[in-house]
């Protein structure tokens, strides 16, 4: 499947109603979790927080024709199962009839745009639970940053709670990916430690008015195992950044999937532009570790 740029403005042009109507028809899954029992999504909401960078290309994710193909190829290799992206991008995949029988994900607080001075205040700038609710798709998914300097973040913090809520009212996955950050040289880091990621999680899992329908998102730390028994919420593990060493990275996915509390991957950067660039090699070596 190759993606048309003419064809997919065209459509956009004269026909916008083809957006909801292909959201309607879209085949949706019988289960969160794929035939290898677990869940294994492709991430590609990093554009809207223009964050663009994959390994040495700072403007990797910049041609969006490219980033759909990729995303395309990911998407129909055996045994991925969901995608996590913003509107734009999930619907010209719509458009492309590449989400049928996938877990559907939206990307809800894009605001906290990179390198800002109110990055930390993440602002819900995409879907809302309605919206999603609407298209059909599966659940929603929120940056939730605490910066302890930063005022910004108790905003951020109410609003993810509200999200929590009113995904779980619809009955949809609240996936929520807590960090503590700080800013470091006027830009905002993530302090990956296994202390820092169970204050993040303890923190995520007590948003919203239940917890029933929460995911957690989480990053490999040093001492994962102390980390995750902070938590009796599903987790996903999250790729980061394109790694130098694929094999390394493959190798800490596999033990954190070891864990009773991961339930799979959700990896974008890294599978999308891998050391050597062929992305089915990629996306397969890891669905193995499933």
């Amino acid at each position: 499947m190759r993606a048309d740029r003419g064809k997919i403005v065209d459509t956009r042009v004269h026909r916008p109603a083809a957006v909801a109507e292909a959201a309607a028809n879209r085949r949706r899954p019988a289960s969160l979790l794929g035939e290898h029992g677990r869940l294994m999504m492709i991430a590609a909401d990093h554009p809207a927080r223009g964050a663009l960078r994959a390994g040495d290309r700072p403007l990797a994710m910049g041609d969006r024709i490219d980033l759909l193909d990729r995303l395309a190829e990911a998407l129909s290799r055996p045994g991925v199962n969901g995608v996590l992206g913003t509107p734009d991008i999930l619907e010209d995949l719509l458009l492309l009839g590449a989400l049928d029988g996938k877990v559907v994900v939206g990307s809800m607080n894009r605001g906290g745009l990179a390198g800002t001075a109110f990055e930390i205040d993440d602002r819900f700038t995409a879907y809302d639970a309605a919206s999603l609710a609407s298209a059909g798709f599966e659940g929603g998914k929120m940056l939730t940053r605490i910066d302890p300097t930063d005022p910004g973040t108790v905003a951020t913090l109410v609003a993810a709670g509200h999200a929590v809520s009113e995904l779980a009212r619809h009955r949809l996955m609240a996936m929520v990916e807590p960090f503590i950050s700080h800013r470091v040289d006027g830009r905002v880091r993530n302090e990956l430690t296994a202390e820092a990621m169970i204050r993040a999680m303890t923190v995520a899992a007590g948003l919203g008015t239940t917890s029933a329908y929460t995911w957690l998102k989480v990053p490999i730390v040093d001492d994962m195992e102390r980390a995750m028994e902070a938590t009796t919420l599903p987790a996903l593990v999250l790729g980061g950044e394109v790694a130098t060493n694929q094999d390394a990275a493959l190798t800490a996915w596999s033990k954190a999937l070891a864990l009773p509390t991961v339930q799979g991957l959700v990896i974008g950067r890294s599978l999308l532009f891998p050391p050597g660039d062929d992305v089915a090699s990629a996306v397969d070596a890891a669905v193995s570790l499933l």
